[in-house]
C-alpha cells in the first residue's frame, strides 16, 4: 500500500526524533560526487547496493530498495558541490510519517568529505529499530560511498 507521508523542509534534517548522520572521504572532487548523486540518478543501483532502481521525475527521484520498499521523492535541495537533499513523498514502507535525505559534500585535503543524514520520523516502534540498524546502515552507506569513489576514479582514468 501506497502512503502519503507528512511534508518536511530542509530544518527536519537537524530536527527529526530520529537522525542517522554518516560521513566518510573519497579521492574525487565534490563535483564529481555532487553530479554522481544529483544528476545520475539511473546509476545509483551501480555504486549503492541497497537501492534496486532509480530513476528522475519531474519533481524528483523514484527509488526501489532491495526488499520491495519504493519511495516517491522531492528534491528539496540542489547546490552543485555542496548539497543534494530530498524528501520522501510516497512509500509503501509501513510506519513512517515523514523522511528526509540529505547528503553534504566538501571539500577535504585532496578529495572530497561525504555527509550523509538520514532524518526519519514514525512511532516509538520504527524509532527504536532505525536506532538499532545503526551499524548496518552505517556499514551500507560506507560500502557505497568507497563503490562510487572507485567508479568515479576508473570513469576518470578511461
Amino acid at each position: 500500500m501506497v502512503r502519503q507521508l507528512r511534508g518536511v523542509g530542509l530544518d527536519f534534517a537537524e530536527t527529526a526524533p530520529v537522525r542517522l548522520v554518516f560521513a566518510a572521504e573519497v579521492a574525487a572532487a565534490p563535483e564529481d560526487v555532487y553530479r554522481a548523486l544529483a544528476e545520475e540518478t539511473a546509476q545509483w543501483p551501480r555504486w549503492f547496493t541497497a537501492v534496486t532502481f532509480a530513476r528522475p521525475t519531474t519533481e524528483g527521484r523514484e527509488v526501489h530498495l532491495k526488499g520491495g520498499t519504493k519511495f516517491m521523492e522531492t528534491v528539496v535541495a540542489a547546490e552543485p558541490g555542496e548539497r543534494y537533499a530530498y524528501r520522501i513523498d510516497l512509500t509503501n514502507a509501513p510506519g513512517l510519517t515523514a523522511m528526509l535525505e540529505e547528503w553534504r559534500i566538501r571539500p577535504a585535503g585532496a578529495g572530497t568529505r561525504v555527509q550523509w543524514t538520514m532524518a526519519v520520523d514514525g512511532p516509538a516502534p520504527l524509532r527504536l529499530v532505525l536506532r538499532t540498524a545503526r551499524p548496518g546502515v552505517g556499514r551500507s552507506f560506507r560500502d557505497a560511498v568507497r563503490t562510487l569513489d572507485r567508479r568515479l576514479a576508473a570513469r576518470d582514468k578511461g
